[in-house]
């Protein structure tokens, strides 16, 4: 390989291979030539059609659905760059399974988002990069670098940009008013919060709101979207509350179970998801709008094989 980025190479799994291209594309480097098979027992096996010893190797791979597979091709691949003498294996983990998993609620409860962790390093990963990780403090848990990256500008360039009036922002509960508060700054607009509760997993029931919504255009963000139970009811109660709109964002579109129905049957007028997942082709509503990390994702790791500082990507914009 010649040019600039001469010793990367760009292996992706089974899991998000366009945002994997995407990323290649932006670096200008070939896709590393690999297959990831899976047996009729449902063994996973790698071939790999080209040398990676000395390289710096980026191995790009989200949990998503089938997580456990996908969680395996990712060990697996490490395990074999490992093997095959790579300088350096970099898990590119646009969406990090198992995060919410990350204490114990109640007695004998696992802490798997540490056990990933455990696993990703004993594999024989030297780093990891992800994005908007459930609970930040997950970085804790690793004794190798992690960097933390954040699709919140992608999400703030996308809303500055439809110059909605009467704009105020929306945490869906408590634990989103971090992220919340930060996006309203920076749209220069106020914040709402939604208190709910939790009768039962995956399901949520609004009791208040906190700030005004009435006469609103509403921005509803949160991390992750999975059952869309939160989203969707938030939505419908500020519709309710009187809000003009509501749209709604989040850097993981999950999207399980009848997310998609609901959605499509809420009062979202459009949903921003980032693609750390590779959404379904049958899951693409008209209402959902997917924005590309591929770029951001692309600077991280130009950045990490020279040796810069991530810092500065915490402060620009993608388009």
């Amino acid at each position: 390989m010649d040019g600039k980025y001469n010793g990367i190479k760009i292996l992706s799994g089974n899991s998000n291979r366009k945002l994997a291209q995407d990323i290649a594309d932006y670096l200008e480097v070939p896709m590393c030539h690999a297959d990831v098979l899976h047996f009729s027992d449902g063994e996973i096996g790698l071939n790999v059609y080209e040398s990676v010893r000395g390289a710096d190797v980026y191995i790009v791979q989200s949990t998503s659905y089938p997580c456990n597979d996908n969680f395996m091709e990712l060990l697996i691949m490490i395990d074999a760059m490992k093997r095959a003498s790579a300088g350096r294996i970099t898990a590119v983990m646009p969406y990090y399974g198992y995060a919410r998993q990350d204490r114990k609620a109640k007695s004998r409860d696992p802490i798997t988002a540490k056990l990933v962790a455990n696993l990703l390093t004993t594999a024989g990963a030297d780093r990891v990069i992800t994005m908007d990780l459930h609970s930040p403090q997950i970085q804790g848990f690793f004794d190798i670098p992690l960097d933390h990256l954040t699709g919140m500008n992608i999400i703030t360039d996308y809303f500055a940009r439809l110059h909605l009036d009467d704009m105020v922002v929306v945490s869906p509960d408590a634990g989103s008013v971090k992220r919340t508060r930060k996006l309203a700054r920076a749209l220069g607009c106020p914040f709402a919060i939604l208190d709910k509760e939790r009768p039962r997993p995956n399901q949520a029931e609004i009791l208040n709101v906190i700030g005004e919504v009435k006469g609103k255009n509403c921005i509803m963000v949160d991390d992750m979207i999975d059952t869309a139970g939160t989203i969707c009811g938030g939505a419908n109660a500020v519709i309710k509350m009187g809000a003009k709109s509501v749209h709604a964002a989040c850097t993981h579109g999950v999207f399980s179970g009848a997310a998609i129905e609901r959605i499509q049957e809420s009062a979202i007028t459009e949903l921003v998801t980032l693609d750390t997942l590779d959404i379904p082709q049958e899951k693409r509503i008209d209402k959902i709008k997917i924005l590309s990390t591929g770029n951001l994702f692309g600077r991280a790791i130009d950045y990490v094989h020279f040796g810069r500082s991530l810092s500065k990507l915490f402060l620009e914009r993608y388009n």
